[in-house]
């Protein structure tokens, strides 16, 4: 989980507990965006763009995602192709596929790079699920410190006698009420993918 900012809690001086609870809702709502990103990048069983969206070549010394050095389709089902905007960077495009861990076997005729997408067998479905659940702890864990540090600034409100004891235990019934909600959307998520991996098409 790497887009929840580290060091970020200590920084804040929250006068409510209002301002903490915007404040964990808000990095809540990033762990969830980053679970859909990095979930995009899991292989199912049909071809899609997002696929590649965490695959970098290296162009001119810079690792460049490919949807900025290239247009990306889905012609077929079972088929990505890459058009590249400078079709000098063709091969450079096509080793950064293929070096992924994607498992893809792109060729090229010159002008455009053909991805075919494989069928998973059974195993390489159940690595992906594995991968798929390895993803989600990571930001269960993420949400589960934002709980944490949500408490902590409750309890910092309190020390200062800027809320009631009943204040504190209203808030951390709130915070814990809000991470639920923001797991059970993850679990959700991983649920819908966990799904389209074992989907045999």
């Amino acid at each position: 989980m790497k887009n929840e900012p580290q060091g970020t809690q200590t920084a804040h001086n929250f006068q409510s507990v209002k301002d903490v609870e915007a404040n964990a809702k808000n990095r809540m709502e990033k762990v969830l965006s980053d679970l859909q990103h990095e979930m995009s990048g899991v292989r199912t069983g049909r071809a899609s763009v997002s696929l590649l969206d965490n695959v970098r070549a290296d162009y001119y010394g810079t690792p460049t995602p490919l949807n900025q050095l290239a247009t990306l389709h889905v012609p077929e089902p079972s088929l990505i192709t890459v058009q590249p905007w400078d079709v000098s960077q063709i091969s450079v495009i096509e080793k950064a596929i293929r070096a992924s861990d994607l498992g893809l076997n792109p060729g090229n005729d010159g002008k455009l790079i053909r991805v075919p997408i494989p069928p998973l067998t059974e195993e390489r479905r159940k690595d992906l699920v594995k991968k798929v659940h390895h993803i989600a702890e990571d930001h269960r864990v993420a949400m589960r410190n934002i709980r944490r540090d949500s408490n902590e600034h409750v309890k910092k409100l309190l020390k200062d006698k800027l809320i009631s004891e009943d204040d504190d235990r209203r808030a951390h019934d709130e915070v814990q009420k809000m991470t639920d909600g923001y797991i059970q959307k993850l679990d959700l998520a991983v649920k819908t993918k966990e799904k389209e991996v074992l989907e045999i098409k």
